[in-house]
């Protein structure tokens, strides 16, 4: 039987998994696809290859489809994200010298105070450069509203491709880093750098990449869109079970994918990360999550979050930015092709975003769906009014989680 074949775009990245494991182990072909997997060096080749045509679909940062749908970075392209593939799994690092004086200057090394580590990092070095792999990215969302919520003037952020990260560091280009493993372990192992922070705790479930095809593509296609999806959601609800990380870490340390050891892949699947060199692994709750707590679903309220941001840092008007933002997160497409496959299914498309300080139960079609933590580490929540106007409230409304079973964290 012949198979649709499809030209996937990825960055060597942990969390390429889903793509990975659904070509390696067969989901793809279950679903009448071959996926003809292509490496990209970094962010901005393959957001070209996307935008010209040359890819089909691709493991792409959540924020990008949203900045091409907006003209930013000299790319106007309509693409969709059809589904989130991974939340959380980057790391916050400095390197080993910066590490030494902000010990020095009073920070204890622990690696879940996002306020006493920031307050360490400004301290010490107020002007210290960051790098991250992509200007459009969740990594600059987290460093941005986590040294903007401490009092800090703009980072400044230097791009940097993932594989090179600990180079740059190494070299002093960048004095400190916020990148998605194994990168970060990568820094560390060679000793160039130190862990501070995982990004899980400035926000506890934030969507990291997405799975993203332009919209023409998927009018074209839908056929291959919804093949494409099932395959993918597959490959997630498979690399969530513990007993096959094993495995899973073996895949992506073939030289065809990430071409590094398994071991440090390993660790960014369980959640245990050492945070320097020699030293024993710290366990990170919701370090990286490919499919629990709906993980996979794409939540219009997390497009309109990094709207807000990205508008009013490029000078847009949030409500046309928040408008497309929206549209681009295709839950339409997401209840169309998984309704017969996923368990459950939210009611709702937005919810309160950072209104979750624990497991909470959501109205879904069976009543199955519990969303994970998703605070942000200051107790902010963003919610939209309804002109879609983002505003943070002193008493949210809880308009599409059921309030007798949540706890919304109140803003400050």
């Amino acid at each position: 039987m012949s198979r649709v074949v499809l030209n996937l775009g990825y960055v060597p990245l942990v969390d390429a998994a889903p793509l990975v494991i659904a070509r390696e182990l067969g989901f793809a072909a279950e679903e009448g696809l071959t996926l003809n997997l292509l490496r990209q060096p970094g962010w901005s080749a393959l957001r070209d290859l996307l935008a010209l045509g040359q890819l089909d679909a691709a493991h792409i940062l959540s924020p990008l489809p949203i900045a091409m749908s907006l003209g930013l970075g000299g790319f106007s392209a309509s693409v969709d994200a059809l589904m989130t593939l991974s939340a959380n799994g980057n790391v916050i690092g400095v390197s080993a010298e910066l590490a030494a004086r902000m010990r020095a200057w009073g920070w204890d090394g622990r690696f879940d105070t996002p306020v006493e580590t920031g307050r360490a990092l400004l301290g010490v070095a107020p002007d210290a450069r960051i790098g991250v792999p992509f200007p459009h990215s969740m990594h600059v969302e987290l460093v941005h509203y986590w040294l903007g919520a401490l009092g800090a003037d703009v980072p400044k952020i230097v791009t940097v491709p993932p594989a090179q990260m600990a180079d740059a560091v190494r070299t002093g280009d960048v004095d400190a880093f916020c990148v998605g493993e194994p990168w970060g372990s990568v820094a560390v192992e060679s000793g160039a750098g130190e862990l501070i922070l995982p990004g899980a705790a400035i926000w506890g479930f934030a969507p990291e990449k997405v799975l993203g095809a332009r919209r023409d593509w998927v009018e074209a296609h839908p056929p291959e869109a919804r093949a494409l999806m099932r395959a993918i959601w597959r490959a997630g609800e498979w690399l969530a079970r513990p007993d096959n990380r094993a495995l899973a870490s073996e895949v992506l340390a073939r030289s065809a994918f990430l071409d590094l050891p398994a071991a440090l892949i390993d660790r960014a699947l369980r959640g245990e990360l050492p945070t320097r060199p020699r030293a024993l692994a710290v366990r990170v709750p919701q370090f990286l999550r490919f499919h629990d707590n709906a993980a996979t679903f794409p939540w219009r309220s997390q497009a309109a979050w990094i709207a807000a941001r990205l508008a009013s840092r490029h000078g847009l008007e949030a409500n046309a930015a928040i408008a497309k933002a929206r549209d681009a997160f295709r839950t339409d497409l997401y209840r169309a092709n998984l309704a017969d496959l996923v368990p459950d299914l939210p009611c709702g498309s937005e919810k309160i975003e950072g209104a979750m300080a624990g497991e909470t139960a959501a109205p879904s079609l069976r009543g199955e769906v519990i969303l994970g933590p998703d605070a942000f580490f200051d107790g902010q929540v963003f919610d939209m009014t309804p002109d879609t106007s983002p505003k943070n409230w002193a008493n949210p409304v809880w308009s599409h989680l059921d309030a007798a079973s949540a706890s919304p964290r109140r803003s400050k």
